[in-house]
């Protein structure tokens, strides 16, 4: 069954990154993040409302939202950072980046995490899984070549490393995802709940600080496509927080799986905003995929 959660976390993934182009081209950053973290928070306030009064129908439905102790508040306060750090990273990268750019490397996250799931938790990947991430890495070269040709240079580029520095802080979330919730055994949407809390109350103090230096030079433009993100992504992140939830789901697979939102984007996003040299982009973007078939398979 947490497969297919994962799987349908790919596709809300997708479209997340759809929205997040559209909310942040020609806008700040930093205000923007906030905006869609709002946005995401505000769709989760309605279950927060009704533990108080119906909480064991929440509960029965893995729901409810609980107030947790301070143990686990500084534990949820961790992820938090990681997360608030990944996002600030990704959202001024993608600013930048051409989507079907930004999505292929944001799928080499998958081995990131397959390296620390090793080191970490113990986990053994397949030979098989193996050759997945070579393909990958291979897939991800090739990119880079195509990419060259709109101008950007992945080892010269400041958006493309400040995308990779988001992909890794990302992939150390989800390993630190299946702590809190294997081991910690803390609830899904309570976890989900408390942690965009505090990540919304961490971006408003970056947006108090980094960004009142920055607003002439970028200002902040609201766009509905904010919020809708944020909403995206926290169906994605509940689909996928009750799959990391099952004890016998790996964060490897898992994470791999997720990655499949690059169809989503590349389709959706690289029509949408009409962007350049799609076709040569096809070639790499299969052997992308391929790893990630190979990683689940």
């Amino acid at each position: 069954m947490w497969i297919y959660l994962a799987l349908a976390s790919s596709a809300f993934i997708g479209l997340y990154e759809v929205a997040r182009k559209a909310a942040v081209t020609d806008s700040a950053a930093l205000p923007t993040l906030l905006a869609a973290t709002l946005g995401g928070l505000a769709s989760l306030l309605p279950l927060a409302i009704l533990s108080i009064s119906h909480g064991e129908l929440l509960r029965s439905l893995g729901l409810d939202i609980v107030l947790f102790g301070p143990r686990e508040q500084l534990l949820i306060f961790y992820k938090s950072l990681l997360v608030t750090a990944s996002w600030a990273f990704s959202y001024s990268a993608v600013r930048s980046l051409p989507i079907s750019t930004a999505g292929p490397v944001r799928a080499t996250s998958p081995l990131f995490t397959a390296i620390f799931a090793v080191l970490l938790f113990a986990e053994r990947p397949t030979p098989l899984k193996w050759l997945g991430i070579a393909v990958l890495i291979y897939g991800y070269l090739s990119l880079a070549t195509v990419s060259a040709q709109e101008g950007i240079v992945f080892r010269k580029n400041r958006a493309v490393w400040l995308l990779f520095s988001g992909t890794l802080l990302g992939s150390l979330s989800g390993l630190y995802d299946k702590y809190l919730l294997q081991q910690a055994a803390l609830p899904v949407t309570s976890v989900q709940f408390w942690f965009t809390f505090d990540n919304a109350l961490l971006q408003l103090l970056l947006v108090l600080t980094l960004h009142r230096r920055d607003r002439k030079k970028r200002p902040f433009r609201f766009s509905l496509a904010a919020p809708l993100a944020g909403v995206l992504l926290v169906l994605a992140d509940q689909l996928y927080l009750h799959a990391v939830s099952d004890p016998h789901a790996l964060i490897s697979v898992i994470s791999v799986t997720r990655r499949a939102s690059v169809l989503v984007s590349f389709a959706v996003g690289g029509w949408l905003f009409r962007e350049q040299l799609l076709r040569a982009k096809l070639r790499p973007l299969a052997f992308v995929l391929l790893g990630v078939v190979l990683l689940v398979y």
